[in-house]
Order: structure tokens, then C-alpha cells, then sequence
């Protein structure tokens, strides 16, 4: 079979899994069509965000559709399978941009993949924007057509980590870290190391890194040495999925620490790992967040989230899932307001005013609040420190990506 009948089968399957209430494919080929793109890894280590966001962007594709399209024009959102596969994305973004012509693109989600995507992006003149790469300087160095809704994982620190310290009186850490994910490896060995310096903790094992694989399931030799050093708190940099491996760990080896980490940390599921740990990570968004667009949100995706065979029966709408809708949304806006015409024979035109759209974009109304995109194409927008202890999070600290902590947000 080759990789191409696979992502039709993928995106038939999820299409299936919530059938009667989403709608799927494009319209008829007589009908005027708005095409969008996205990239999200349906399998492979991501695959439960993957299949979220999909969730998402064809749920928003039928609410758009539903009240009557884009100017009369039917949205079609084409979404293509990474599996967390770098190479994968490159060539998946080349079909949608130079196949498939679309105007922009939603995605790809990791930091891997963005590194390799983005260049290729900025060759074919088509706007890519990832809904969870942090990894400092992604975006920065692909400018002008690459885009983030996310926040820079260093800036996230710089409140994340005095929060920490503060409210359980830290002053010891031990840090472990995946060394084969490209976020989790720059917060693990650099970030956190040099925010904990400027809070004056001590990293117990500085000279000593604790680090495992994607995929690895025994972590416990990494753990031991943690229960060894006696740390008042842990720093563990992965994505949810490796990190529940670590923390299912440390309760088993009693181990019960504070644990802080990265964006990559918030997931309903991570806090059933070992409910009596409290973990603090920064989050623009998280299920339980209060407000109107937010609680609505999670009040349509949710039970379709339910309704995709192979997701854990407690899913919640994810950050990402909430960042890739927002990524689409700012998209349509700008079709709406650009002049974006959508037709063959404008599609270079297009895609140049959906970039300088995004560009000079101002207060855009995302589910947590305002959002625009600073020099870098990183978001600029609101963010919380939240704390998960007991199966809920609690947002315990709100603040701003804006350089003075405030403007914009």
C-alpha cells in the first residue's frame, strides 16, 4: 500500500469514526471551494493529537460550511498524516502547496518537523503555521511565511519556574528529559537549567543528565537515581505521553515530588498518571477554562472526540486542538478580509495577502483571548501557569508573550 492510499484510509477512518456529525470532502467541483491545508500527525508517537486536531478542523469546516461558507464559497480543510515523520512533513506540505493548491497551511505540529517544513514553506511562498512547536528560534528562522500560534518555551519559563519555586519552596531539582524530542531536549538541557540558575535552585544532577528516548517504557534505573538525590522537585521535559511513563514511575519508587515541565505537559491523561503529584506547566489553553468561546469549544469538540474509536474515553479538547482551530479561523478571517479571491489563477497573490493578513494582525479573537504574531511569527498572546493535582488543572498565574508582559494581550 502506498503512503498516499494509507492518509486517504486514515482520513476516511476518522471521517467514519464521527459520521452524521461532521462533515467530509470537498464540494461538488461546480461549486466555488476555499481550499486549506494541514498537517498532523495521525500516527506514529503524536497519533492522539494528531486525530484531535483533525476532529477539530472538520468540525470547524462544517460550522463554516453550515452558515453559509466563505463569500459564497464552500471551505475545504485537505488534511495529510505526518506520522511524526519529519521527511513526511516536508513532502506532505509539498503536495498540498504544489498538488493540491492551497491557500495556507495549518501545521505540522511538532518542532522536527517544523525545522525541516518551514524552509520549504518559504520556497513555495505558502504560509505555514504550527500548532505546538516551542522550540526557541523555529519560526524566527524561517521568516516570512512561517508562523507559530505558540509561545516560545523560554519565555513561558520565565513565569512558569518563579511560580514553582514559590509555591513549594524549591530549592533542589533533579531534570530528565527525552533526548530524541527536539523541544523537550532544548528545555531539558538548556532552558530549564538556565531558569533555574536565575532562581537560585540547584540541579542536583548538573553534571550527571538524566535523559531516555521517545518510546522508551522503562525509565525506572533514570528514576532510582532521582529518588538517589532527593531533589524537592523534578523537572520532566517530554511530550505527555513519555512524560506519564516518568511519573507513573516516581509514584511506583514513591517518589512523590512536584514536577515541572514545559507546554508539552498538558493532557487530561497525564494527570491520572499518579493523581498525588501536583505537576506545574504553562498552558494558552486547557478544557477547563473559563469563558464563553472557550467553554463552547470544549462543549462542541468533546463529545466527537468521544465518538473516535482508540482515544482514551476521558479525551478533552487539547491545547492544540484549540491552537489549530484558531491557526484556521485567522485563516478564514483573512480570506474574508484580504481580498483573497480564492480563484486558480490568483492562488500566488493569495497566499502573499494571507502572510502579510497574518503579519500585521492585531487583537484576532482566539479562544483565550487576543492574538497577534510578533517579528519572530510567534504568537503573541495570553498564557497561564496552571496546576495539576487530584485530576483537574487549576490556573494559578496568568500572563502575556508580549515583550513588556501585557501589550497585546
Amino acid at each position: 500500500m502506498t503512503s498516499k492510499s494509507l492518509r486517504v484510509l486514515i482520513a476516511a477512518g476518522l471521517t467514519a469514526a464521527v459520521a452524521g456529525t461532521i462533515a467530509s470532502g470537498p464540494a461538488s467541483a461546480a461549486e466555488p471551494e476555499i481550499m486549506l491545508g494541514a498537517i498532523v500527525p495521525s500516527s506514529g508517537p503524536f497519533a492522539e493529537w494528531g486525530r484531535t486536531n483533525t476532529a477539530t478542523l472538520q468540525m470547524l469546516e462544517k460550522q463554516v460550511n453550515d452558515a453559509g461558507g466563505i463569500k459564497g464559497a464552500k471551505l475545504h480543510i485537505m488534511i495529510l498524516d505526518d506520522g511524526t515523520k519529519p521527511a513526511q512533513a516536508t513532502n506532505d506540505l509539498r503536495k498540498l502547496a504544489g498538488d493540491d493548491h492551497v491557500l495556507a497551511v495549518a501545521g505540522p505540529l511538532t518542532s522536527s518537523a517544523a525545522e525541516v517544513t518551514f524552509p520549504v514553506a518559504n520556497e513555495m511562498k505558502v504560509v505555514s503555521t504550527s500548532q505546538a512547536s516551542s522550540k526557541p528560534g523555529v519560526a524566527k528562522l524561517n521568516r516570512p511565511w512561517a508562523f507559530r500560534n505558540t509561545i516560545d518555551e523560554g519565555v513561558l519559563g520565565r513565569t512558569t519556574v518563579p511560580y514553582y519555586k514559590k509555591a513549594f519552596n524549591i530549592k533542589t531539582v533533579a531534570i530528565i528529559f527525552d533526548a530524541k524530542d527536539a523541544t523537550a531536549a532544548t528545555v531539558g538541557s538548556k532552558i530549564m537549567p538556565g531558569l533555574m540558575k536565575d532562581n537560585g535552585i540547584e540541579i542536583v544532577n548538573a553534571n550527571d543528565p538524566l535523559s531516555f528516548n521517545t518510546g522508551d517504557l522503562d525509565v525506572s534505573a533514570q528514576v532510582t537515581k532521582i529518588k538517589s538525590l532527593n531533589p524537592d522537585g523534578v523537572v520532566v521535559s517530554a511530550d505527555y505521553s513519555q512524560a506519564v511513563t516518568v511519573i507513573r514511575e516516581m509514584k511506583r519508587q514513591g517518589v512523590i515530588k512536584p514536577v515541572v515541565g514545559s507546554t508539552q505537559l498538558i493532557s487530561s491523561a497525564i494527570l491520572k498518571a499518579a493523581p498525588e503529584i501536583p505537576i506545574v506547566a504553562p498552558a494558552s489553553f486547557y478544557a477547563s477554562m473559563p469563558g464563553e468561546k472557550a467553554e463552547k469549544f470544549v462543549k462542541e469538540l468533546t463529545p466527537l472526540l468521544h465518538k473516535i474509536s482508540g482515544l482514551p474515553p476521558e479525551i478533552e479538547p487539547s491545547m492544540y486542538d484549540a491552537n489549530i482551530y484558531e491557526i484556521a479561523s485567522i485563516y478564514i478571517d483573512a480570506v474574508k478580509n484580504a481580498g483573497v479571491t480564492g480563484k486558480p489563477e490568483d492562488l500566488e497573490a493569495d497566499r502573499t495577502k494571507i502572510r502579510d493578513y497574518m503579519t500585521k494582525l492585531k487583537g484576532f479573537a482566539g479562544l483565550g483571548g487576543p492574538i497577534s504574531f510578533n517579528e519572530d511569527g510567534d504568537a503573541i498572546k495570553a498564557f497561564y501557569i496552571v496546576q495539576g493535582q487530584n485530576g483537574t488543572w487549576q490556573s494559578k498565574v496568568r500572563g502575556c508573550s508580549a515583550p513588556d508582559g501585557k501589550q497585546g494581550c
